[in-house]
């Protein structure tokens, strides 16, 4: 590069500023999720990915073992013969709320490195999940209260999360960010629609759900709806049937509707909004709901139950249908049938809102909050 060339590009591009999310020197974050195994079917396990993938736009250099040698054992032995326990970097990102993560932040408050803690939990969506769960959400407010606060910076999906966390009330700064939604996931749905179909012999609109099976998530609303129509309903997602699960997800999964179909996991998320045409999800609590950005990444027409976390990102009669009864989610459904521009209008305007949740707007939020605190 030639001298006026050089002198030229410094000018144009000062340091620091070379792409719309550089940072110099380059920042070195753990973005840490403990039990990734374990979670890479959850919604935090997908949030988590997500951020990973949002952030390896940018300049920032991101780790995901806080451990030297990538393991705890291995890290031991670094610990035993003189070397770190912990691996180098400049920010701590946890996701979780575990042992592991616990241990980071101490790590992370000794040794003066920015703590974010992403608040992908909270007492109340913990309810109605597990069996048990709705008798421990008491104590573990308690315990996150304790956790969060110890954080530079609490990260929520929501304004809503936000609200929760002070009613808490946690002592640290919370910042809202949006999960995202990897549109990039799901390109090429489309072609698996014949496929899928027929797995699970699905015919005329497809009323589906994607996720795992829990009471949280409607399931029992999304039973007594179906028996109230002759519409064939799909919930794509994991059935817990170990001692941990709950009385209502065994009762309705093991004596289903006629009309309902649960499939259990698939293989390619792809598949599931192939076959479905509308998306009902009729959550009790959600801190954002990545899997309604999904459906509407590609086009379908959602309805959902009018929660107050709803209101902050969707529009009634805009991008979507809102519903508080069980009467009034199986008039929104019949509309939709009888309706097909109806249907295919308000897919097109999700489509507009998933698009305001890009990756993209992901990464450049978090490399904004990182340098604040670096």
């Amino acid at each position: 590069m030639g001298t006026n060339t050089l002198r030229s590009f410094n000018e144009s591009f000062p340091k620091g500023v070379i792409g719309r999310y550089a940072i110099s020197p380059a920042v070195r974050v753990l973005n840490y999720l403990e039990l990734e195994s374990r979670l890479a079917r959850s919604g935090i396990g997908t949030s988590t990915k997500q951020q990973r993938k949002a952030l390896a736009e940018t300049d920032v250099d991101v780790i995901t073992s806080p451990w030297e040698g990538e393991t705890p054992g291995r890290a031991l032995l670094s610990g035993a013969v003189g070397g770190r326990f912990f691996a180098d970097f400049d920010v701590a990102h946890c996701n979780v709320i575990g042992p592991g993560s616990v241990a980071v932040a101490r790590h992370a408050k000794r040794n003066d490195i920015p703590l974010v803690l992403h608040s992908h939990v909270t007492s109340e969506d913990f309810a109605e999940s597990f069996r048990g769960s709705s008798l421990v959400a008491r104590p573990l407010g308690r315990y996150l209260k304790w956790f969060y606060s110890q954080a530079d910076l609490v990260l929520c999906p929501s304004e809503y999360t936000k609200s929760v966390l002070e009613r808490y009330p946690v002592n640290a700064p919370i910042h809202p960010i949006s999960n995202g939604v990897d549109a990039e996931s799901l390109a090429g749905f489309e072609s698996f629609r014949d496929e899928y179909r027929a797995r699970y012999d699905l015919e005329g609109m497809v009323v589906f759900a994607l996720g795992n099976v829990f009471e949280r998530k409607g399931l029992t609303t999304f039973c007594r709806v179906a028996q109230q129509t002759d519409f064939d309903f799909a919930w794509f997602g994991t059935v817990d049937d170990g001692p941990h699960a709950s009385s209502t997800v065994k009762r309705w999964t093991e004596n289903p509707p006629e009309n309902v179909t649960f499939t259990g996991w698939v293989d390619d998320k792809r598949g599931a909004f192939a076959a479905g045409d509308v998306f009902c999800f009729p959550a009790k609590v959600e801190n954002q709901g990545i899997v309604v950005l999904e459906a509407m990444a590609c086009g379908k027409a959602v309805v959902l139950r009018d929660i107050p976390v709803f209101d902050e990102f969707f529009t009634h009669g805009v991008d979507c249908l809102k519903c508080e009864t069980e009467t009034e989610f199986r008039r929104a459904l019949e509309l939709l049938e009888r309706d097909p521009e109806l249907r295919e209008r308000l897919g097109e305007n999700a489509r507009e809102t998933a698009s305001e949740h890009s990756l993209k707007r992901v990464g450049e939020r978090l490399v904004e909050e990182y340098t604040k605190l670096v």
